[in-house]
Formats: C-alpha cells, sequence, structure tokens
C-alpha cells in the first residue's frame, strides 16, 4: 500500500556539512571531541507543505559518537528475525533470545576513531539533521513531501541486524570508504548480539528500529488488535537503545515496508520519523553479488538518487557492499549522513519487558564465559 501523506504538520530541520572522511558533524546528542571539520554548517527548515526555508548558518560542532529503486513494495520479503547462532538465516525463527540482558543503561560503546586512512575514500559528503517532531516520513516509495536529497547523493541504510560476520563486513567496506550509514535493526537480534550492535554504535552510524521481531504490522493488526503492534514497534526500540549502550535515533522502517495508518499515527504522536525507500536492493531475493551490484546501479542511475534500502543481514549485501561503493564512486554519487535532531526516548514499560525477556543482568555481564568458568578436571 501507498501513503503520500504524512500525520501531523512536521517540521524538518537539515543540517548541512561538508565533511572531509571522518571529520564530519553530529547533532548536540553527541559529544564534541576529536578534531573538527572547518566546514559551515547550513540548516534548512523544510515545513510540512514541502517548502523549504532559507538557509541559515549555524555554529560549528564536532563529531563524535556519545559513548562510542523502482517504485515496487517489498511486501513479498520474508520475516528474518533468526533463531540465535543459525548459520545462515533467511526466514524468522521463534525461540527466544539466549543472550544476556543488558541494563536499561549499559557501559557506553567505545568511542569511534575519528581519522580516515584511506586518501582515495568517497567519505561523507553532507550531514543532515532530521527533526522527527509529528513523524515525517522519508523515502519516495510511499512518502513524498519530504525530498532532501540532490541529485547523485544516496543515504545508505541497512536493516535486520546485527548478525555475526554480516554485519561485521558491512561495517569494514563503510569504514574503507570513511562512509556512515543508518542502520535499522531488529530488537531480538540486538539481544542475541549486542556486542556487534556496539561495534555498530562504534563505528559513528545512527542507529533506529526495525521492530522487536519483524512482524507485518497489518497482519499484526488484524490478528491481535493495536496493542499489539505498538508492542512490537515500542519492545523493538527498547531493546535497541539497551543493546546499543548509547543514545538512539527516532528512526522506524516498517518490516515489509508496509504502513498501517493507525500506525503512522501513533508514531506521530511518539515524534518518530517513518523511513521507507527510494531504491530497494531486494538483496533477500538476489543471492549472487554480481547480480545484485548490477540491478542496485541499474536502479540508481535510472533515478539519479535516493535513500538506499539494504540489509546487514543478508550474506550477499556483506560481499557485494565494496563493489557497490565503488561503483558509487566511479558513477559520481555521493553520500549523505541522516542524524536525528533529538535522540529517542524509550517507555518504561517496554525497558521492563524487554528486561523480562532476558535473565537478569549481573555486575559479571562484561566478562568472557571462559574468563568466568574453566575446566581443572577431565576433558
Amino acid at each position: 500500500m501507498r501513503r503520500q501523506v504524512i500525520t501531523g504538520g512536521a517540521i524538518v530541520v537539515i543540517s548541512v556539512a561538508s565533511a572531509a572522511a571522518y571529520n564530519i558533524v553530529q547533532s548536540r546528542w553527541f559529544h564534541a571531541a576529536g578534531q573538527r571539520s572547518g566546514a559551515p554548517i547550513e540548516a534548512v527548515s523544510a515545513a510540512s507543505s514541502g517548502q523549504g526555508a532559507a538557509p541559515r548558518e549555524a555554529a560549528e560542532r564536532g563529531w563524535e559518537q556519545a559513548g562510542a529503486a523502482e517504485p515496487v513494495t517489498s511486501a513479498q520479503q520474508s520475516a528474518t528475525v533468526a533463531p540465535m547462532g543459525a548459520p545462515q538465516p533467511q526466514s524468522a525463527g521463534a525461540r527466544p533470545p539466549q543472550a544476556a540482558a543488558q541494563a536499561a543503561m549499559p557501559p557506553a560503546a567505545a568511542k569511534p576513531a575519528i581519522a580516515c586512512s584511506n586518501p582515495n575514500a568517497m567519505g561523507v559528503t553532507r550531514v543532515v539533521e532530521i527533526d522527527t517532531a509529528g513523524g515525517p516520513g522519508f523515502g519516495s516509495q510511499h512518502f513524498k513531501t519530504f525530498d532532501f536529497l540532490r541529485d547523485h547523493e544516496v543515504a545508505l541504510t541497512f536493516d535486520d541486524g546485527p548478525w555475526p560476520g554480516n554485519t561485521q563486513a558491512v561495517l569494514k567496506a563503510l569504514a574503507d570508504q570513511c562512509l556512515r550509514a543508518t542502520f535499522f535493526p531488529i530488537g531480538k537480534h540486538a539481544t542475541y548480539h549486542p556486542e556487534i550492535l556496539k561495534q555498530v554504535v562504534a563505528a559513528g552510524h545512527t542507529i533506529g528500529n526495525h521492530t522487536w521481531s519483524h512482524q507485518d504490522l497489518q497482519a499484526v493488526m488484524k490478528k491481535s488488535g493495536q496493542d499489539a503492534a505498538i508492542e512490537e514497534i515500542e519492545k523493538g526500540a527498547s531493546a535497541v537503545h539497551m543493546m546499543a549502550g548509547a543514545p538512539t535515533a527516532p528512526f522506524f522502517r516498517f518490516p515489509d515496508l508496509r504502513h498501517p495508518p493507525e500506525m503512522l499515527t501513533y508514531l506521530g504522536g511518539r515524534n518518530i520519523a517513518s523511513f521507507s525507500t527510494d531504491i530497494d536492493s531486494f538483496d533477500f531475493k538476489i543471492k549472487k553479488p554480481d547480480e545484485l551490484v548490477r540491478s542496485l546501479m541499474g536502479k540508481l542511475n535510472k533515478l539519479g538518487k535516493g535513500i538506499i534500502l539494504m540489509h546487514d543481514f543478508q550474506k550477499v549485501t556483506s560481499i557485494a557492499l565494496p563493489q557497490i561503493l565503488g561503483e558509487l564512486q566511479k558513477n559520481g554519487f555521493k553520500v549523505v549522513h541522516m542524524v536525528p535532531k533529538e535522540p529517542l526516548t524509550t517507555l518504561p514499560q517496554f525497558d521492563e519487558a524487554v528486561l523480562k525477556e532476558n535473565k537478569l543482568p549481573t555486575l559479571s555481564e562484561n566478562k568472557s564465559t571462559d574468563s568466568v568458568v574453566r575446566t581443572i578436571s577431565g576433558q
């Protein structure tokens, strides 16, 4: 289903920076540290009518993370919540997460390295700050009002992680090109692999939410009602926030890009932005890296710009991403990084619900099993 109307009179504030490699800017919910970019920040306000206000100069802010398509929907995509420890899953799993739970505010992730060692890297061209008040929507497959990308600009997004091996390969490909992206993790996967999610945070990427267990919210509402759909959203937000150990963004992507109107209204009331896509890579269907590169670049060259949807959960994407980034660079595309004006505030009742899904945390939570338990007799 396509929706082109955004609930509420949202105003999006976009801060623009020309940034060399990793010396880029982030919003005020990050600590200023490290080397600062000398580029001024341009702020652009877009009212809900789509009319842009005049640019203005703002004070420069340093960057460092705190603590640390063609117009078709992907409704056919299978659910991708996987049981922990599965080799390379392609469908949902039912058993509960086995990883240890984190406290509501666990120790913050390591801070990201600022320097970029690749002199020929793409780097981030602009950083846009998004005011999520009223729940604006982005991505032309479903939302037409806010189109902030210029010709030959892309925003890279990754869904369904974190997942062993694949997410780390995606992070390396991005780091090699000194790029930052937006990740939409699944809550359950975050509880399976919090250490991988912390690596995403530490690299300076933006962290959104992709529900607790990747259920189609239209189906959830039909079967169990609106409260069940809200729980799927909010438990995902709480889990990702807890496991990240750092501020997360009020950015949300609906599973299968299916947007129940009632849930768009709910997100608007929570000041959470909805992200569809301009270009769906369909990497959950395409299994050959070369084919994925050709398909994605064909769509992008036709459209000329866009928010790109990929999955750090998918092995094919982790293999193809270095070549995709190389093709972007060769064809003159520039990467824009999206950050929120304000961080997400989770709801206490859903924080508690996530904790109940896991064992209680202890002071030894961050120790490895081998450092706590060792074999002293037998084999």
